[in-house]
């Protein structure tokens, strides 16, 4: 259960993130109406990914998925961007993906 949650919670960050940069593309870089409308279809995509998780619990989901989202953010501008994060982001970072951890995989009485 873990690899496809995880899974989802990349593939989740790829269409959220992917789809505020394309907006931002469109409205603050110029690039016009099909970069804004492209990101609109992945900010949707996004919602159906984060439903798909296993655990049925929708706080649980998202509080987790912010976490995913900050890492996700910041490996985004590296990557598409050339951002290079300073060693205070990327504690930031650690931290968030060790709450994602605690909130999703953490053993839990029945």
């Amino acid at each position: 259960m873990p690899f496809r949650s995880i899974l989802l919670f990349i593939v989740a960050a790829v269409f959220e993130i992917g789809g505020a940069w394309l907006i931002w593309q469109g409205v603050r870089e110029h690039r016009g109406l099909l970069w804004i409308g492209a990101g609109v279809i992945a900010l949707g995509l996004y919602g159906f990914a984060a439903a798909l998780q296993p655990d049925a619990n929708f706080g649980r989901i998202l509080a987790a998925y912010g976490g995913v989202f900050v890492a996700g953010s910041l490996a985004w501008g590296m990557v598409v961007d050339g951002f290079r994060p300073d060693r205070f982001d990327v504690i930031g970072a650690l931290v968030c993906l060790v709450g994602v951890a605690v909130i999703m995989y953490a053993p839990r009485g029945a």
